[in-house]
């Protein structure tokens, strides 16, 4: 997924690209994280046999920005609807 520049599945590129070059953790909220489409927490709703191979299913998974992955939380369809954070950037020092 990284090597392939993809935008972030949950927010469709609207917070722009996501920074692969970034550490993964709050303080980026645009770095890459990988997304479960269908939560791992909830393995047993989508017809897993365990919580590994949902986690291991390359259809479910997708790039996603640290940010919209944890306002995403564990939730899916219409439940995470509206879950897209709103991010400030500072455009003239570069910080958040």
């Amino acid at each position: 997924m990284k090597a392939a520049g993809c935008e972030c599945g949950i927010c469709k590129g609207r917070l722009g690209p996501i920074h692969y070059d970034e550490p993964s953790d709050a303080q980026h909220p645009l770095s890459f994280v990988i997304d479960e489409i269908k939560p791992v927490s909830r393995w047993k709703e989508f017809g897993y046999h365990s919580a590994r191979e949902a986690a291991e299913d390359w259809d479910n998974l997708e790039p996603a920005h640290y940010c919209c992955n944890a306002a995403k939380s564990n939730k899916v369809g219409k439940e995470q609807e509206r879950v897209i954070p709103r991010v400030h950037i500072n455009q003239t020092s570069g910080g958040w």
